[in-house]
């Protein structure tokens, strides 16, 4: 006799499972538009431009599509696609507020550069404070594409010393891999914290997977030897939920 019920065939999952896996997709879709919806209350309050700079990208491709379209009589066939495009536009409009709003209010704070870098989208390995100071002074260490990226958030002049440190310890484990080291700030040679991440991907491709495998785990073994500094898990109360809508923006 056959063992199992209707859920039966190995390899599928049964109704329930089905039912239950749909159930959590409609949930978190819920989640996503709530917190897209309180998001844009929180920024029509605090941006006035949001809303006339929305609805105007929406209305104008509207308008230009149905005018362009009446030249060959499909004013009806374009209308939609203006429409469409128009939409997709006011929320590329809302998602860079948001993103400039943001940033505004983590400029300076302790913690802003890490929380910058834990957003980055791509094959970024990230370590938070890999050397600090007690003022919150923190250099934070990025394994990518480029090489070794250290970036240092802080007074400048305390930063310095703990660039050079650690850059002169990552070496020594390295070779010949290329090791960049940036200084958030808005001073001449300093990158600001809006541009960090813009920043690092135009940085050149020098090595590839397999080696930036190899450096995380040499580097590893030296972090788990110095041990981290210490440092806020975000720039600002609220960091995270405005981390989880960018996540949510760029899903879209």
């Amino acid at each position: 006799m056959a063992n199992g019920s209707k859920s039966g065939k190995a390899g599928k999952p049964g109704k329930e499972a089905k039912a239950a896996a749909k159930a959590a997709r409609r949930q978190a879709s819920k989640e996503r538009r709530t917190q897209l919806w309180q998001a844009f209350q929180m920024q029509r309050k605090e941006d006035k431009l949001l809303l006339p700079l929305m609805l105007g990208t929406l209305v104008g491709l509207a308008v230009v599509f149905f005018l362009v379209g009446l030249i060959w009589g499909i004013q009806w066939l374009l209308l939609p696609i203006g429409l469409l495009l128009g939409v997709l536009g006011a929320f590329i409009i809302f998602g860079r507020r948001v993103q400039k709003t943001v940033y505004g209010k983590a400029e300076g704070q302790a913690g802003a550069a890490a929380w910058a870098l834990d957003n980055m989208q791509g094959a970024w390995r990230v370590t938070s404070a890999v050397a600090g100071t007690t003022q919150l002074d923190a250099v934070h260490r990025v394994i990518g594409r480029p090489g070794v990226i250290l970036v240092a958030e802080g007074s400048p002049q305390r930063v310095k010393s703990l660039l050079a440190q650690e850059k002169k310890k990552t070496a020594r484990l390295v070779g010949d891999t290329p090791i960049y080291d940036i200084v958030i700030g808005n001073d001449e040679g300093q990158v600001p914290l809006s541009q960090l991440q813009k920043h690092l991907n135009k940085l050149p491709k020098n090595i590839d997977t397999k080696r930036m495998d190899a450096i995380e785990s040499r580097l590893a073994a030296l972090s788990s030897r110095s041990g981290g500094a210490a440092l806020p898990k975000g720039p600002m109360p609220g960091g995270a939920k405005m981390r989880g809508v960018q996540r949510t923006i760029r899903r879209r």
